[in-house]
């Protein structure tokens, strides 16, 4: 089976399935169908196959058109339909892996989808999971339905791995096709034969590893890597802001280090698809080993506080002015979760939102990627354009996404005062209605 495999590989003679084209599937199925495989998306939203079958592009990271070409070549199509699963030889799992209202995993996602793979499944095909998972969920979870539903062996009649996906929305250098990959399966021939799949698709290293967990647990290192630092940052800039000091002139300062120090920035909090729900998917995972994540769900519980802290500086802010929070006019700029996408999830922004309107604040806000969100079951509609009235309207702007196309002098030139949680007025000379994080 495996040398089979591989010269199909090597003639680019699969047929390639990616279930859920979010963020992470979209970019993933077009360069499948880049590297010469026929390529099949699913997912439940029929939006995104008609959009897809259209050739309309709706994720920032994929070039439109590449998605309108390859559509027209034959090379990409989308389906709601998850009989076709019987029609692929590799499929990967990109579905979203949120947290429940009570911060403990949702693999809700994963599990309906892969029981849809075994309704279908036959010999010869490859199944990977890219859903960042806790350590354990591709051999304890997906196998069993896999085989339990198809009646076929994992090893023996097909290929099971875990390759996590890496997405950074934004990010101008590294896309899915030129970062690196890691890939854990069960097996050797698993591994030798999906690592083969990314490597003829992907530009960057295939890293292997000897297990699914490894590839799993690594995954949540990374985030929690970086949520452990961002919370460092976050307590350093409320030491620093008690102390009279300005954090974000002492994290350039610890950059001129040439070693041992890599920089991280403070904020209003986390947000995305990664790093603010890997460590709580850890933190869930190891209470079976009467294990608790003492550093990592520490730093979560900081990251978590900032929205909070910021309402609270806020409320601070406006005491000088002789306002209160309540019936007082505050416009948030930049909801999105960092800077310069339309990407909302788990937005620390949203979070600050409702903090001030339960105050009884009246918000708006604006954000040129954002027109309008849902958040715990309420919308809101942003401002269009910001004028120098509505500037002068205000009590308080708060700054919460550094979106780069502001004109930021603009606004304090017109503006009563600004929080900028960001350090997105760095550049403005002029700053005695500024206060940063």
């Amino acid at each position: 089976m495996k040398h089979k495999i591989l010269r199909r590989i090597k003639n680019r003679e699969l047929i390639v399935g990616v279930i859920g084209l979010g963020y992470v599937g979209l970019p993933l199925a077009v360069e499948k169908a880049k590297a010469g495989y026929k390529t099949i998306g699913f997912d439940i939203q029929e939006q995104k196959v008609e959009a897809v079958n259209a050739g309309h592009n709706y994720i920032g990271d994929v070039i439109d058109t590449d998605l309108a070409s390859l559509v027209d070549r034959g090379l990409l199509s989308a389906t709601s339909d998850f009989s076709f699963v019987k029609d692929v030889d590799f499929v990967a799992i990109c579905v979203p892996t949120p947290l429940d209202d009570y911060y403990q995993p949702d693999i809700s996602y994963v599990k309906a989808s892969s029981e849809e793979i075994a309704r279908y499944l036959k010999r010869e095909t490859i199944v990977v999971l890219e859903s960042t998972t806790y350590p354990g969920t591709t051999e304890e979870l997906i196998k069993p339905i896999l085989e339990r539903g198809s009646g076929l062996k994992c090893g023996k009649d097909f290929y099971l791995g875990f390759s996590p996906e890496r997405v950074d929305p934004g990010n101008l250098i590294y896309k899915t096709k030129n970062t690196p990959k890691v890939v854990g399966a069960i097996g050797a021939e698993a591994t030798e034969v999906i690592a083969a799949m990314y490597s003829s698709v992907l530009e960057s290293q295939v890293h292997t590893v000897s297990t699914p967990a490894v590839a799993e647990m690594e995954k949540i290192l990374e985030n929690s890597y970086r949520n452990i630092n961002i919370a460092l940052a976050n307590e350093m800039a409320i030491i620093c802001h008690k102390m009279g000091i300005n954090v974000w002139e002492v994290i350039e300062a610890a950059k001129t280090k040439p070693y041992g120090f890599q920089a991280f920035y403070p904020g209003p909090g986390v947000g995305g698809h990664c790093i603010p729900i890997d460590p709580y998917y850890l933190a869930w995972k190891t209470r079976e080993y009467d294990y608790h994540t003492k550093l990592i769900e520490t730093s979560s519980i900081i990251n978590d506080s900032m929205p909070d802290y910021v309402v609270e500086r806020s409320s601070r802010i406006l005491n000088r002015f002789s306002k209160p929070l309540r019936g007082s006019q505050i416009l948030v700029i930049g909801i999105a979760y960092k800077a310069d996408i339309d990407d909302i999830r788990y937005s620390p922004a949203l979070k600050v939102i409702a903090a001030l309107e339960g105050e009884g604040s009246e918000v708006d806000y604006y954000d040129p990627y954002v027109p309008s969100y849902e958040y715990r079951g309420s919308s809101k509609t942003g401002l269009k354009t910001l004028t120098r009235e509505i500037l002068e309207s205000v009590d308080l702007v708060i700054v919460t996404a550094a979106h780069s196309g502001i004109d930021y002098n603009f606004i304090q030139q017109n503006a009563g005062f600004i929080f900028d949680t960001k350090n997105a007025l760095k550049e403005v000379k002029e700053r005695d209605n500024i206060e940063l994080l």
